[in-house]
């Protein structure tokens, strides 16, 4: 099966990156509306998220909401697709990251940073741009892909930038293995944790909410300052990255404390920017 799909896979990659910007969006477009409209993918669970967040929002604001959600997950599936293809300087032009002075005295003092962010704007394009921009080596943690091949391209789109992509099930050793070179260890955070007994519950967009244990532990273990990477759109295909400290010594914190100010960041900024956040995915799955 992966030897049917790659093929194609590489055809659309080469497709999307021979369309100029203003075309990709024209085609981002009628990719949101087939989403929502025709195949209606998981159009019940984003409804069904939106309502039991917003409460009293309208019919017509509810339905508003939804196409802009859907617009912004196609924006996002189509810029993923053409990082492939993206120029150093388009990467640094569309997804600026606005450096503040403590990664500078973090990089000259030789500490490595764990940086959480959270599934709102394009985050794809921040373990690339973040190594043309910053002096830290980045590396980001990712789940391997089932179909080998294309697993493959991904990892030779990222090291080619510099970045490099680590899996999620060898989190602890690579943590080791960078140890004594400044790094950046980039962490999506706000995915439902795989078991509810080692989660952090925290109250999140009005609902008690299972956080993984991941960040927090290996700050802890490493007591790595945590940093917070919010990313927000500027127009449609332009990124700012803003980084903001959460913790400077993790090990001085009370437990649970990073992830719920790590939650209490997320939950502000989504409130702010509803439409840009990832409402597809099943975030409430789990119940204490």
């Amino acid at each position: 099966m992966a030897l049917l799909t790659t093929p194609f896979f590489i055809l659309f990659v080469l497709l999307i990156g021979l369309l100029p910007f203003p075309l990709m969006y024209l085609l981002s477009d009628f990719v949101s509306f087939f989403l929502r409209r025709v195949f209606k993918y998981r159009l019940k669970v984003v409804r069904q998220n939106l309502e039991k967040t917003f409460q009293d929002m309208d019919e017509q604001e509810m339905q508003q909401l939804i196409k802009l959600v859907y617009q912004n997950l196609s924006d996002v599936l189509l810029e993923g697709i053409k990082a492939f293809t993206m120029s150093r300087r388009q990467f640094i032009k569309r997804h600026k990251v606005i450096i503040p002075d403590f990664l500078k005295a973090y990089y000259e003092s030789g500490i490595s940073i764990i940086g959480v962010t959270g599934h709102i704007n394009n985050w794809e394009w921040g373990s690339i741009s973040a190594s043309y921009q910053v002096s830290h080596k980045i590396l980001a943690f990712y789940k391997p892909l089932s179909n080998k091949w294309i697993d493959k391209l991904v990892l030779w789109s990222r090291i080619k930038s510099g970045t490099t992509l680590a899996s999620i099930t060898e989190t602890s050793l690579t943590f080791e293995r960078w140890k004594g070179t400044p790094t950046i260890f980039l962490m999506v955070a706000d995915q439902s944790p795989a078991s509810k007994d080692k989660a952090y519950w925290v109250d999140f967009l009005g609902r008690e909410t299972a956080f993984l244990h991941g960040p927090e532990k290996h700050a802890r273990n490493n007591d790595y300052p945590v940093m917070f990477t919010e990313i927000r759109r500027v127009k449609r295909g332009y990124y700012e990255v803003h980084l903001s400290l959460l913790a400077e010594k993790p090990s001085a914190l009370p437990d649970g404390e990073i992830t719920r100010r790590y939650v209490a960041k997320l939950n502000s900024l989504i409130r702010s920017e509803p439409q840009n956040w990832l409402w597809s995915h099943r975030r409430w799955k789990l119940s204490r």
